[in-house]
Order: structure tokens, then sequence, then C-alpha cells
């Protein structure tokens, strides 16, 4: 048996997005036990410098996004970023479930080797579709995943490993 490209991309990006609401659920929780408002969750950040809880969770579901339609060939949708409640955070996810569960593994067959072309530090960078997903696309979306996990349970939300691997 063979593992194809959709393998490695749809149902991990489904998994992590599941777990990251369960997260959210529990951070939620946390916050009103706390007796806080929870979107001082959403602006939090590890480090000045750092993007906010809402960007790495924006910019995590912009990875799952761009890869599924660039290795099935198609435009990459264009979600604006102004989510800042964890409803609406939430709701982002979803879509990203939403797009995930449209996409049918024939979709992405021959994705591996189509051309992806990304603009990076102001160039186009060209790779095959194997390539974009291990060097690019995965590692940038687990990133994300995990310095938004990383920010809440810095912010004391009582999670651990578990929860991140679901």
């Amino acid at each position: 048996m063979s593992i194809s490209i959709y393998d490695v991309t749809v149902p991990v990006f489904t998994r992590m997005l599941n777990n990251l609401l369960a997260i959210m659920d529990k951070a939620e929780a946390s916050a009103a036990e706390r007796k806080f408002d929870a979107v001082v969750l959403a602006d939090m950040r590890l480090a000045p410098d750092m993007i906010p809880f809402r960007g790495q969770v924006m910019i995590a579901t912009d990875h799952v996004k761009g890869c599924v339609s660039r290795l099935a060939g198609r435009e990459v949708p264009s979600w604006p970023d102004t989510e800042t409640t964890f409803p609406e955070l939430r709701a982002r996810i979803q879509r990203a479930l939403d797009l995930l569960a449209a996409i049918d593994p024939a979709d992405l067959d021959g994705g591996e080797a189509r051309q992806v072309v990304l603009k990076l530090g102001g160039k186009d960078v060209e790779m095959n579709g194997l390539a974009y997903v291990t060097e690019r696309a995965l590692p940038n979306f687990y990133f994300h995943v995990i310095t938004a996990y990383a920010i809440l349970r810095h912010a004391g939300v009582a999670i651990g490993k578990r929860d991140y691997l679901g």
C-alpha cells in the first residue's frame, strides 16, 4: 500500500485542527473559572515581538487552505484576518475543516509532482508539491499550532501533550 499526498495532509490537518478546538474549549473554561474574558487569551503572545494566539490560529488555517488548494491546482481562497474572539477563531477553524472535508483524495492525485510557486522574501520560489508539503506547509502549520498551544499553556491553561496530540 502506498501513501498518497492526501494521506499526509488532509487527515493530519483535520486531526490537529480538531485538537486545537478542544484546547480552545479548555482555555475558555479556564478563563471562565478564573473569571476573565477569553479575549485576553486571544491577544496573548509568548514574547513582545511574536504574533498573538489569534494570529497563530489564522496562520495555521492559512497553511491548511493554501496547501490543499495548491496541491489540487486550485486558487487559494482569501479569508480576511479579522477574527479577535474565540468564537470567531473557532468559526475560522471550522471553515478550514469544511474545506478539508470537501477535498476528495482524487482532488490531490498528482499533487506531489505539481509545481507550486510561493512568494518568499519578495521572490517567486518554485518547488514540487512533495517538497512544498514536507519543507513548507506541514512544518509551518505545526509551528503555528504548537505556538498557539504554548501561549495557552503559558497562560496557565491546564493542557498537556495529550491535548496537543489528541
